[in-house]
């Protein structure tokens, strides 16, 4: 019982909840004093020791049950055959014939209200990556993938094809809908069985993440396994980040500033003192790049972009110029929408006018607008940036557009998330890379910060 609530603590820990160890030291006196033979008064005891803020009540309820059980087990239906006749269950059985054995086998299971065991889904949470998760808001995406694992769609539909044909069969409706209602409520016990799993797995996931390092592990974590809380986190973290590279960008770029010496303006400058070089003049190297920056805020790339600009917006002043770019099937130019001073509201707006959604990206299309109207933006002190995955959705690339834009830039760099291994299917990558100066892989918070430094270096 300790280890469950030393577990249950780093667990609150890990979710953001203060617990100091003088709290932990209260929790541990109050249940020896109520004990824990009344499960109320055990929670109660928890609660009031641990918890010191309103807000985080909500945390505590939802992980309390995870560490200590709710106190009632999933229901199962029962078994429909024990109310058959046995004419009925030998309709049942001959119907049951027509399908595939490891589907026959699952919906057997599921007529006999047979829960699964622990070591099934121990197996089930090791075969979807149950064992990675630790964050709370994975508990139903994980029960889903726990759910197709065990061919639940296929279930659902074999049951309703079994329905059928024992309607077809002659047997009376009434009973035919009862059996269907049972097996239902055994579906739903199945599925409450394995979101309990998921949710006691992710939260002793998460009572055993080192303290301190919530931080550095999102910033590794790859933008499509990022939780919308997870988000919100990073999204904060960004302006951390750009506000210490801005300081360091600032100050490499002072440093730069005077590079080799003048001769004409070191002339100049000397002849009142009849050409004695007393000062030496040196020429100014610019070092603001000038970039165009083209963004896929497609559902896929959405989160990407999104902390990309946020990186291009905090760094305006290193920069000399930006024309900024969004497509999705389209390409819409967005530079002024960082004219204003805020960059949530900025950002925000974009997304908001180019909502995601289930239309395909077409690159193609929208660098064929990019010739139409913005070709003159790039020039030979220009920086060419694409974020964006290269998948194109089997449209034309347009890589005879590309190929002229990155002819026109100074140099032309590809941010993208996914490694060169994958780039196949509707990836068009292996065409657009070899135009490119730089393909840098972005998959991460880590990586991008990276690559915007490398980028405001060049």
């Amino acid at each position: 019982m300790e280890s469950r609530i030393l577990q249950l603590i780093s667990a609150l820990r890990a979710s953001g909840v203060r617990v100091s160890l003088a709290e932990s030291a209260e929790a541990f006196s109050a249940v020896d004093l109520m004990g824990i033979q009344d499960r109320e008064s055990f929670r109660l005891s928890l609660r009031a020791t641990l918890i010191k803020d309103v807000k985080d009540l909500s945390t505590f309820d939802k992980l309390f049950p995870l560490f200590f059980g709710s106190g009632t087990p999933p229901e199962m239906g029962g078994n429909p055959s024990e109310d058959l006749t046995p004419e009925e269950i030998q309709m049942l059985a001959e119907a049951l014939k027509n399908f595939a054995d490891q589907l026959r086998q699952r919906m057997e299971r599921l007529m006999n209200g047979e829960p699964l065991s622990r070591a099934e889904l121990e197996a089930l949470g090791q075969l979807v990556g149950l064992n990675q998760a630790d964050n709370l808001q994975y508990q139903n995406w994980m029960t889903q993938r726990m759910m197709r694992a065990m061919a639940f769609p296929e279930v659902q539909k074999a049951m309703r094809e079994l329905m059928e044909q024992l309607q077809q069969m002659g047997m009376n409706r009434e009973r035919v809908e009862q059996i269907r209602e049972m097996i239902q409520q055994n579906m739903q016990g199945m599925q409450e069985q394995m979101q309990q799993f998921a949710g006691e797995r992710i939260a002793e996931n998460m009572s055993e993440r080192p303290r301190g390092e919530n931080i550095e592990n999102l910033m590794n974590r790859p933008f499509q396994a990022l939780s919308d809380a997870d988000k919100k986190v990073l999204q904060r973290e960004v302006k951390r980040l750009a506000a210490a590279l801005r300081t360091r960008i600032a100050l490499r770029q002072k440093r730069m500033k005077t590079g080799q010496m003048d001769p004409k303006a070191t002339i100049r400058a000397n002849l009142k003192y009849h050409g004695v070089p007393m000062e030496i003049k040196h020429r100014d190297k610019i070092r603001k790049p000038k970039i165009v920056v083209i963004c896929d805020v497609s559902t896929s790339m959405r989160f990407c972009s999104e902390l990309m600009l946020s990186f291009l917006f905090a760094l305006q002043g290193q920069v000399r110029k930006t024309h900024a770019f969004a497509f999705i099937d389209h390409l819409e130019s967005i530079s002024e929408d960082f004219s204003g001073t805020n960059a949530d509201e900025a950002i925000q707006s974009v997304l908001w006018r180019m909502p995601s959604g289930h239309y395909n990206t077409d690159l193609g299309w929208s660098l064929n607008d990019f010739n139409k109207e913005y070709m003159d933006t790039l020039n030979s002190g220009t920086t060419l940036l694409i974020v964006g995955d290269g998948r194109n959705n089997y449209n034309d690339p347009r890589t005879d557009i590309f190929s002229t834009m990155a002819r026109r830039a100074t140099r032309t760099i590809w941010l993208n998330p996914e490694p060169d291994y994958m780039w196949n299917g509707d990836s068009d990558m292996k065409k657009y890379a070899p135009l490119c100066n730089n393909v840098l892989k972005v998959s991460n918070l880590r990586e991008l910060a990276n690559a915007v430094d490398e980028l405001m270096t060049g």
